[in-house]
């Protein structure tokens, strides 16, 4: 009998202890079948769930693709209207997840995160949250970066500063952060721009905040150019540098450590992901006011390569040799020189078989396809009159979309620009597209001004 009470004693005991956890939200009461349920039927292919791919270069290990784009071009299966913003989607298993925003008025606006079906367009749900952004050089009041899926959270970061979790499989908010507010970020010429990045428990964060809020060109860091914080419960793990904001999002990469790479306002800034201590920044930035640093690093045997358009140009540096607190230069271009090797503007290059593909120039009328030795920085072709375009490299190809809408395919070559296919018009897809394809499990999404247009690229197998 007596062994009897002690038992149920215990069982009570249990009962509110687990109670507790789940008030506190430590445990959940939602089922690991709920989260993580995967809604796709296509059985061959990999998710999507960052900027840039899961390996963060805009590369795809998917292979069958479609090379024949005559006619009608690639089936079209399903698309869906966007109002304001510039960033591309994110896939996870079986969804889509897309950050849009609607106009309210002159300043305020309505953020939202739409999650749907990947394969039929089917709304799933959809997270809003109002906030105050105008543009000060016209262009819309949208996002302009994408979001990250991690697990059973979603992650955005709006143009307004504010760090956004939600629930993977409700779309319920999680916690939030207003960054511009809590670190005294100016609001520089096109809002926030850059993707953040999740390493281990961290969502490191490109903030660039100032002691006093002023003129962008009087502005000085206050030790938060980086923040990190804890992707569970947005609590501020660690901040760092001076450097103010750019366009260009974060890379991480594991060499022989975790390492980072933050091409800041005024250079590279490169760090230990895990603790935020800082390896070096590398200054590297035109010296007009309004110049900007917006296409990511691309990181390759232990070397990263870095450009923009309005000034240096290029440079390749060895990250694993780092003397006085600078990394090796490999190569660069010559300051005063007008012959650069590549000129990146918003788009990220990428690195195939000892090359860097990319396209280069600061305008549409002047931008370039380019193929260059990643070694030396030696241009081995340049192809102009396909305005400024995004890249992504899948099954030995490059499928290339500008920002006018036309896309083309190219086998990826350094001896010449070799395309496969006749250039198409993505139908509905209006000018400007500026964000990079992105492919999940055969099946390829683009967008262009207002609409996200998902298109068949590989057929399913049998």
């Amino acid at each position: 009998m007596r062994g009897s009470v002690q038992m149920h004693f215990k069982f009570e005991w249990l009962q509110i202890v687990l109670i507790l956890l789940l008030c506190t939200g430590v445990l959940s009461a939602q089922t690991p079948q709920e989260t993580t349920t995967d809604l796709g039927t296509r059985r061959f292919g990999f998710d999507w769930p960052t900027f840039l791919g899961p390996t963060g270069n805009s590369k795809s290990s998917e292979t069958g693709i479609s090379k024949d784009w005559s006619g009608d071009g690639l089936p079209t299966l399903w698309s869906m209207p966007l109002t304001l913003s510039y960033g591309t989607c994110t896939v996870s298993r079986g969804r889509v997840f897309q950050f849009d925003a609607v106009p309210k008025s002159r300043v305020n606006n309505l953020g939202v995160l739409h999650c749907r079906n990947s394969e039929t367009g089917e709304k799933i749900w959809e997270f809003e949250y109002p906030y105050e952004y105008a543009d000060q050089y016209g262009y819309n009041n949208g996002p302009r970066t994408s979001p990250i899926v991690d697990d059973d959270r979603v992650y955005i970061y709006g143009v307004d500063g504010t760090l956004v979790c939600v629930d993977f499989a409700t779309g319920k908010k999680v916690w939030a952060v207003d960054t511009s507010k809590d670190y005294g970020v100016i609001q520089n010429f096109f809002g926030v721009g850059s993707n953040p990045v999740i390493v281990g428990d961290n969502v490191i964060v490109m903030v660039g905040g100032s002691p006093k809020p002023t003129r962008i060109d009087l502005a000085q860091g206050n030790g938060s150019g980086i923040v990190a914080f804890d992707k569970r419960t947005g609590e501020e793990k660690y901040r760092f540098s001076d450097q103010l904001a750019s366009y260009a999002s974060l890379v991480s990469v594991e060499s022989d450590r975790a390492w980072c790479f933050a091409f800041m306002r005024g250079g590279l800034l490169a760090f230990d992901p895990n603790t935020g201590k800082e390896d070096f920044l590398f200054p590297w930035r035109a010296r007009i006011l309004e110049s900007v640093n917006a296409s990511v690093p691309i990181v390759f045997d232990n070397q990263v390569f870095l450009s923009e358009t309005y000034g240096p140009g290029s440079a390749l540096l060895d990250f694993s040799s780092v003397k006085d607190g600078q990394p090796k230069v490999v190569w660069r271009d010559e300051e005063k020189s007008r012959d650069k090797s590549m000129q990146t503007h918003w788009n990220t290059p990428i690195f195939h078989d000892g090359y860097i593909y990319g396209s280069s120039g600061r305008h549409s009328s002047n931008a370039e396809l380019r193929c260059i030795d990643a070694t030396t920085g030696k241009v081995m072709w340049s192809e102009p009159g396909l305005a400024r375009a995004s890249l992504m490299f899948v099954d030995g190809h490059f499928v290339v979309l500008s920002e006018t809408g036309q896309m083309r395919l190219l086998k990826a070559t350094e001896k010449k620009f070799d395309q496969i296919s006749q250039k198409i018009i993505v139908p509905a897809l209006r000018s400007p597209a500026w964000a990079a394809p992105v492919l999940s499990h055969g099946l390829l999404y683009v967008r262009g001004k207002d609409r996200l247009v998902c298109l068949e690229l590989i057929a399913e197998k049998d």
